[in-house]
């Protein structure tokens, strides 16, 4: 029996060897809070501050440039972005840089706690270094936010053409006085049947240029801080406002394999005008046919990296056939998937799928120069469709599933000089777990990030993950799996040559 006992012994061992990553996470920072009827101090003036309202798509951009200076005797590093209280929970991918210097990074951002009592909200911008009294500094923040526009009417029919209206304030929201300022909207197209004029200038107010309108400049140096001017706009747009509430992204490493699998569900949603009557699927063939414009969503299509294969595309009923992919013809050529989902999704509808394909490992993984053991692996943090109309997701969970045994994993989100349309690190979920499949010992180092509110725009952002995985990690599984199965063979033969027959002894 002692072979079976020494067996027994080294298969334990293979089986508690916790050299993987502990389970961890690490929540989204906390919100400031701030005192009960909380005023910004007024050390800073907003000398210039142009704002650019991008509605081409179907959620809101917009970009801000302001010429800020420290009015203060003191040095001051703390800078108080006021938002409108409606609109405070739906902004996304908040960032702030440096315009004279966009290459040097963005500037930590701190979202404060929702005051209820209050009509506006604030994030506080810390400054890489503090601005001395009478000095200047031009803030470039951008930001997108979702479910800000509305279909009016809300009810048409289904050969109508859709409009939607935005409604904001003339005067830019802002904690601090603002000398001069001025709003450019641009629309998709020159179809505006609705717009709100002022008398706030002594010429047209908004001065119109094709699919720009501009409100402003405004002299407002005597106009106290939160002073709100109420403007609306209502514009044609005849393409879906498509959203999705939930998109999980799975990508799970195989060294073994020298494989990338890539799995996402989606759970979308049209937000658009509403049908007023029932579907008409004459009605809709004739218009397909005619390639008339419609605000329901026909297909998506969905680029993927060259070398993608295998691809599928199913939905909760199971493989959806009305899909097509096409590869690219040229080496590093982007393929493209053509989705077609199985019914025109008009406003209100929903509809979940999912898709995944395969990539060779070799095209994400390098080792690590550091060392041996190390390991790089860089991915697209999400991909998507890639329409013209744009998408905006509410929740995003990307779960990277790397080899069993990887541990001492680090991830970073790759920053470029102008936006790539994901929030700071700060406000991004991480969760460290281990993922158990199929013939698993110790079970899948998982990376969970969990992001709310994006939008297409971070199709092009990168997630660098490093690791280490020795070549004992990776040999763990096939030498557990043999020590176990010739553990049974020996105990198989040792309870064989047990006698237990009846006889006396």
């Amino acid at each position: 029996m002692r072979p079976f006992t020494a067996l027994t012994a080294l298969c334990g061992l293979f089986l508690s060897s916790t050299s993987l990553v502990n389970a961890e996470s690490t929540a989204s920072s906390s919100r400031v809070a701030l005192p009960r009827d909380f005023k910004p101090p007024q050390v800073f003036k907003n000398v210039n501050l142009v704002r650019n309202t991008n509605l081409e798509k179907g959620y809101l951009r917009e970009t801000v440039n302001v010429v800020v200076e420290n009015v203060d005797k003191q040095p001051q590093s703390d800078y108080y972005l006021s938002f409108p209280s409606d609109l405070y929970d739906k902004v996304g991918a908040l960032e702030v840089r440096d315009k004279s210097a966009p290459e040097q990074g963005r500037f930590d951002v701190e979202a404060t706690e929702f005051d209820s009592n209050s009509d506006f909200q604030y994030y506080v911008v810390h400054f890489p270094q503090p601005l001395a009294p009478s000095s200047q500094i031009t803030l470039g923040i951008s930001y997108s936010a979702l479910n800000s526009l509305s279909p009016r009417p809300a009810t048409i029919s289904q050969t109508d053409r859709q409009f939607l209206a935005y409604s904001f304030s003339a005067y830019a929201p802002s904690a601090y006085t603002t000398v001069s300022q001025k709003t450019k909207l641009k629309f998709p197209s020159t179809n505006v049947p609705d717009y709100t004029t002022t008398d706030l200038t002594s010429g047209t107010d908004p001065e119109r240029q094709g699919t720009s309108y501009t409100y402003g400049p405004y002299d407002t140096a005597n106009v106290a801080p939160g002073t709100t001017y109420p403007v609306s706009v209502r514009y044609e747009f005849t393409k879906p406002v498509i959203t999705a509430s939930l998109l999980e992204r799975d990508l799970e490493v195989s060294h073994w394999g020298g494989n990338l699998a890539t799995e996402e569900r989606y759970w979308l949603r049209n937000n658009g005008s509403q049908l007023a009557n029932n579907f008409n699927r004459v009605e809709w063939t004739l218009s397909t046919y005619q390639q008339l414009p419609s605000s329901a969503i026909r297909e998506l299509k969905y680029p993927l990296k060259p070398g993608s294969v295998d691809p599928y595309f199913t939905d909760d009923i199971g493989n959806v056939s009305t899909s097509r992919y096409r590869p690219g013809k040229i080496p590093n050529r982007e393929g493209s998937l053509e989705l077609r989902p199985r019914y025109p999704i008009f406003g209100g509808w929903n509809y979940s799928f999912r898709i995944g394909w395969n990539n060779e490992l070799s095209a994400f993984l390098r080792r690590a120069v550091a060392g041996a053991d190390s390991y790089v692996l860089k991915v697209p943090f999400i991909e998507g469709p890639k329409v013209s109309e744009g998408i905006q997701y509410e929740k995003v969970v990307v779960r990277v599933v790397l080899p069993e045994g990887a541990r001492n994993v680090r991830y970073e989100l790759v920053e470029k000089a102008s936006s790539n349309g994901l929030p700071s690190a700060s406000q991004i979920e991480s969760q460290l777990s281990s993922h158990k499949t199929f013939m698993d010992t110790l079970g899948r180092t998982a990376l969970t990030l969990t992001v709310e509110d994006l939008t297409d725009e971070a199709r092009d952002s990168q997630l660098v993950i490093t690791y280490d995985y020795s070549l004992w990690d990776g040999l763990r599984k096939p030498v557990t799996i043999t020590a176990g199965l010739f553990t049974v063979f020996v105990a198989a033969w040792a309870i064989g040559n047990i006698d237990v027959s009846i006889r006396k002894r």
